[in-house]
């Protein structure tokens, strides 16, 4: 199995933007969906976006708009671009195969705080 390294997160104001990066030594990534989660505190863990190796992407409702996933093969890496940022933005963003089942073992993640 894989951990992948998450980066990127810090403190923001509301309405900024953070660009987080996702990067797993794999060599099977390039044909792996990926997905970003994040987990608040108090919360469960929740899928935000996805993307096929054939760059298909889904959002959740919640950052529909706002937030952008894209994938470089050639880096094993997955980006977030978070744009609009919000308070309820606030959390502990991971990366993970993003199937029907994370099959990667959880990274450290990287906080993301947006201050009102």
């Amino acid at each position: 199995q894989v951990q992948p390294v998450e980066s990127g997160g810090g403190l923001v104001q509301a309405g900024g933007s953070l660009r987080l990066s996702c990067a797993a030594s794999q060599v099977i990534f390039r044909i792996t969906a990926v997905g970003w989660y994040r987990q608040a505190p108090g919360k469960q863990r929740e899928l935000v976006a996805t993307i096929t190796s054939g760059g298909s992407t889904n959002y959740a409702d919640t950052v529909k708009g706002r937030f952008t996933i894209s994938r470089e093969n050639a880096k094993n890496t997955v980006y977030l671009q978070m744009n609009s940022l919000k308070s309820e933005d606030t959390a502990v963003y991971y990366c993970n195969t993003g199937g029907s089942l994370p099959r990667w073992y959880w990274g450290q993640g990287t906080q993301v705080t947006v201050s009102s």
